[in-house]
């Protein structure tokens, strides 16, 4: 294995999460905080990060949480997150309602949201995200949702992580394989019909492989069609490296650009266990550059944290269940970043 994301699931967090948006229970306006949490949460200058910030995500609670017993200081730590846009995972049961949810609040605030889509088949490979859509007639569906959720309300679509690198490395089996480029190609289609949105096909990391090995793959499944691709999703490579890795399969995909998760980069990757769990918890990471679409090359759409800092990789480490928030694991996050 050349290391896999190690991704968040995130289905009853963002169920709960676009209940309360469908029940107005967000902040609307360009500039807008939400008192109700005591975390005074608010939106990053939309001149230079265009993305939305959720006032009540799982790091603004844990802020009204420190603030309510006393804890000032880790509450400032944990601030640092709170106020950064982060990707929200649509979840299996109710993509329509949830995509139209976080896209309604994000176009009140007059920003756009970051949606990230992580349920095709035969996910993960068994790991600790295992999971996804039954077949390809329900991930189908589950696409149709998202795209009817969100209309044409702006939104930046981060296409399934890990997809097309565990076709590369052989732990997708071969009879599902022709599908899912199918599933991804169509996917892409799909959204790609909306009017606002943007969507960038998972592409791996700086540290799995070599461009050479997946940029036939990104062919095969429609990169043509889509804005460009998404590097070092839930993982730790350096910008720099990232977007070495990432000029390098822009060259061979037709100039494509991409966009880099930035959320826990601070320090780069993790290199003291076995190479094939590094990307598991590891300890002594940082949070990395803010969500930006003012960047240190032009190719590079933006800077995004698409993982949401805080949340487990996996029962690895003492950790909990994918997905699931960690509020010691974010404070030591924030606590090592500048």
């Amino acid at each position: 294995m050349y290391g896999t994301r190690g991704a968040g699931v995130r289905a009853s967090v963002a169920v709960a999460g676009a209940a309360l948006l469908l029940a107005g229970c967000f902040s609307s306006g360009g500039g807008g905080q939400h008192e109700g949490s005591g975390s005074k949460v608010t939106q990053q200058p939309k001149n230079a990060d265009p993305f939305w910030v959720n006032p009540d995500g799982n790091a603004a609670e844990q802020v009204a949480t420190y603030v309510k017993s006393g804890k000032d200081d880790d509450a400032d730590q944990i601030r640092k997150i709170a106020e950064q846009p982060t990707g929200e995972w649509i979840g299996p049961e109710n993509p329509e309602a949830e995509a139209r949810g976080f896209t309604e609040a994000a176009e009140k605030a007059d920003r756009a949201a970051i949606l990230v889509l992580y349920n095709i088949p035969h996910r993960d490979c068994g790991q600790f995200s295992q999971g996804g859509a039954a077949d390809g007639n329900a991930y189908r569906a589950w696409i149709d949702g998202v795209a009817r959720g969100i209309e044409d309300r702006p939104a930046t679509v981060i296409l399934e992580p890990d997809a097309l690198l565990h076709l590369v490395n052989q732990c997708t089996p071969a009879e599902f394989q022709e599908e899912r480029y199918d599933l991804l190609k169509g996917a892409i289609g799909k959204l790609k019909s909306l009017k606002n949105t943007k969507v960038y096909l998972d592409a791996g990391n700086a540290g799995w492989g070599h461009p050479d090995q997946i940029f036939q793959p990104l062919q095969l499944a429609g990169i043509d069609q889509a804005d460009g691709f998404s590097v070092n999703v839930s993982n730790f490579y350096s910008t720099q490296d990232s977007i070495a890795y990432g000029r390098q399969l822009s060259a061979k995909v037709g100039g494509k650009h991409f966009v880099i998760d930035t959320s826990r980069n601070g320090k780069g990757p993790y290199t003291a266990d076995k190479a094939d769990e590094n990307w598991c918890n590891p300890p002594g990471r940082a949070l990395g550059e803010s969500p930006t679409t003012k960047t240190a090359d032009p190719l590079v759409d933006a800077y995004l944290w698409v993982k949401r800092p805080g949340e487990s990789d996996g029962t690895c480490k003492g950790g909990p269940k994918a997905g699931q928030w960690w509020p010691e694991y974010a404070l030591r996050l924030a606590k090592a970043s500048k």
